[in-house]
């Protein structure tokens, strides 16, 4: 069993590795991850100066003459370090985006396997739970939740988790109708194996794949939703570096030539996605037996 592992996870690897979009997604990846773990030590300055150094406000970066010492890609309207804030706002914004996907994943992975394992009244009442969900946008419906619960990341977050159970949840109860029905489960039933033992042990870890995939994809999607409530004042709060925030604060001083404050940010949330939504198209390439040739 051991060896058959082994040998899964190397096929694996090796699958990855021939898939060049993927392989860019993973290495986007762990740029952001390392840049997230380490920013206490490659941020050229402190993300929140205080007081703020004004003199310094809305200054150049290093294309420019009249470069900001010390601040590669520029300054913002209160003087501070666009890199250091776009460092620091990558744990913000990675963070914000695991948390909300965790939230979804436990939430849909439960509900998903009670409506697909147990059927009937269950499966229904979930299941019309999820389309009355599902007729509201994500976005909008993220809006309605942290106008209920309150503003802040933390708050975001748990919406934004909220709002993507639904999809989770499908998504476990389709994989769980299809497994439910093999053999090896009525064997187990057959035994007396408890109900429990049956989810837990076996329908689970056989409906993984696809969460895993659609997880990482997710994942993308939270960081863009998290960055849009940000944005709009419901999310992260100022000073903290938030992506969605600092779009916020800095679009309006485009038009006057300060393109830098707001157009970096925006890089990092692009490439951010880019990476996650060619990752998660890799692994579902890798992990979908129909794919393998």
């Amino acid at each position: 069993m051991e060896r058959k592992k082994e040998n899964q996870s190397i096929e694996i690897l090796r699958r990855l590795k021939d898939n060049k979009s993927a392989l860019f997604g993973l290495i986007v990846i762990i740029i952001l991850v390392l840049c997230a773990l380490l920013a206490n030590f490659i941020s050229p300055n402190e993300p929140t100066p205080s007081p703020p150094d004004l003199a310094n406000s809305l200054k150049p970066g290093f294309w420019s003459k009249d470069a900001a010492e010390g601040m590669p890609l520029g300054s913002d309207a209160l003087g501070r370090c666009v890199l250091s804030r776009i460092i620091y706002g990558t744990r913000v914004s990675l963070s914000a985006g695991f948390v909300a996907v965790s939230i979804a994943m436990v939430l849909g992975i439960l509900f998903g396997l009670l409506a697909g394992f147990y059927g009937g009244w269950v499966d229904a009442l979930i299941m019309r739970i999820v389309d009355i969900m599902f007729a509201f946008p994500a976005l909008l419906l993220a809006i309605v939740i942290v106008a209920v619960i309150g503003q802040g990341l933390d708050k975001a977050m748990i919406a934004i988790g909220i709002v993507y159970t639904p999809q989770m949840a499908r998504i476990i109860r389709s994989s769980v109708l299809y497994i439910k029905e093999m053999e090896y489960i009525e064997v187990q039933k057959a035994i007396g194996s408890s109900n429990f033992r049956i989810i837990f042990r076996h329908v689970l870890p056989n409906s993984i794949a696809p969460v895993i995939v659609y997880g990482t994809l997710m994942l993308a999607t939270a960081i863009l939703d998290c960055a849009a409530l940000g944005f709009l004042g419901l999310g992260a709060q100022p000073p903290t570096p938030e992506w969605g925030a600092m779009l916020s604060k800095s679009y309006s001083y485009i038009v006057s030539g300060a393109w830098w404050s707001a157009t970096f940010p925006g890089v990092a949330i692009l490439f951010s996605v880019l990476g996650l939504n060619l990752l998660g198209d890799g692994l579902r390439d890798i992990l979908d037996p129909r794919l393998k040739t």
